[in-house]
């Protein structure tokens, strides 16, 4: 009959065996999932991620203090412009400029102005109210923005000035080549705070609505 091995030594055996199959089973899937990838494990990723625009950062930092400091109306607007921004993120037409995040802001102004007017119709005070004060702080943060506001005498300049470009490089300045000198990547209004409807309305203006 074979002796029997004592419990402890079987259980130092084993101990062993299995720290040294995991030491060198470890660095075999490393090397699996490496070519399973293509590309070598990283711990971390070298690219960097672009730094938010300052108004969103400012936007993010005022949330807290507004929970803070229970300002409902302040809360009610962050939470509405920073959710947009996130919905925005998802499409192909993301906010990621402060020029881009004031339109925001001003079309967000323009809702609760028009919700404003239908509550007073109404007969709602209260609800009037509250729609102004969510104003208040919209028009806040524009004016905060630090985006160069445009008139519209100065988009008139603006306007000539691109048709006197176009006409040298020998275009035919029609309103979608204006509109896109003047909007587009690089472009006299490029990071400015204006609306693109003002600006169609006026280059219809001085280019006599030609299209």
């Amino acid at each position: 009959m074979a002796a029997r091995l004592p419990a402890s030594f079987i259980g130092s055996f084993l101990a062993r065996s299995t720290s040294r199959q995991t030491c060198r089973f470890t660095p075999n899937t490393t090397r699996w999932s490496q070519q399973l990838s293509g590309k070598p494990i990283r711990a971390y990723s070298s690219d960097a991620a672009p730094a938010p625009a300052p108004l969103y950062a400012k936007l993010k930092g005022d949330l807290k203090v507004a929970m803070r400091a229970k300002d409902a109306p302040r809360l009610v607007v962050l939470r509405a412009v920073l959710a947009a921004v996130l919905n925005a993120s998802k499409t192909s037409q993301p906010i990621e400029t402060d020029a881009q995040l004031v339109a925001l802001l001003r079309k967000t102004a323009r809702t609760s102005q028009e919700a404003a007017d239908q509550f007073r119709a109404a007969g709602r005070g209260d609800l009037v109210e509250k729609e102004e004060a969510q104003i208040r702080v919209l028009e806040e943060y524009v004016a905060g923005s630090g985006v160069q506001a445009v008139d519209e005498a100065e988009l008139k300049d603006m306007v000539q000035a691109v048709q006197s470009e176009l006409a040298a490089e020998g275009v035919d300045a029609k309103m979608g080549e204006v509109m896109k000198k003047l909007l587009g990547p690089g472009g006299r209004l490029d990071g400015k705070d204006v609306e693109k409807t003002l600006v169609a309305r006026i280059v219809k203006e001085v280019m006599g609505t030609k299209a």
